[in-house]
């Protein structure tokens, strides 16, 4: 996978995850393009494009698109499951996930899709086993926030 984004039906980027080094400058470029085309889509179109030299692969859940871009090669299929899978898991962990969710929880957006993918390749296809090492880390959190803080060099 190249790169995955989140974006709404209003064309407002929520996620992005880059597997392929790119200036900012392409990335945004690329975003826009993207975003467009897909928007353009009919609904009852096919969730799969070619764009450049990339398929396109996207699905809507309520009022987010996800859209992943891979290579000629990789199988279409499988990346609409991944998309599926990812969606299960924000599901799981916020309980019918929303949008605002996405928004005002970014950070675990982000944590759930890295525990599922790596380097833009599935790196745990267990839901159980993503969303325990997810709860082990928020447990891990919530401990240190309970710590008292660091020694500061201004108490002296």
């Amino acid at each position: 996978m190249q790169f995955m984004l989140l974006f709404s039906r209003q064309g407002k980027l929520q996620l992005q995850k880059w597997y392929v080094p790119l200036s900012d400058k392409e990335k945004k470029k690329i975003t826009r393009k993207l975003v467009q085309t897909v928007l353009a889509q009919e609904p009852k179109m096919c969730s799969f494009l070619e764009w450049r030299d990339l398929k396109i692969v996207y699905k809507r859940y309520a009022s987010l698109y996800f859209c992943c871009a891979i290579e000629d090669q990789d199988n279409e299929l499988i990346t609409l499951e991944i998309i599926h899978r990812y969606v299960k898991l924000l599901d799981k962990y916020f309980g019918s996930v929303c949008e605002l969710d996405i928004i005002f929880n970014f950070e675990k957006a982000y944590f759930i899709l890295d525990e599922f993918l790596l380097g833009g390749e599935v790196q745990e296809t267990s839901k159980k086993n993503v969303l325990k090492a997810i709860e082990q880390a928020d447990l891990l959190q919530e401990n240190f926030e309970h710590f008292p803080p660091a020694v500061s060099f201004y108490s002296f």
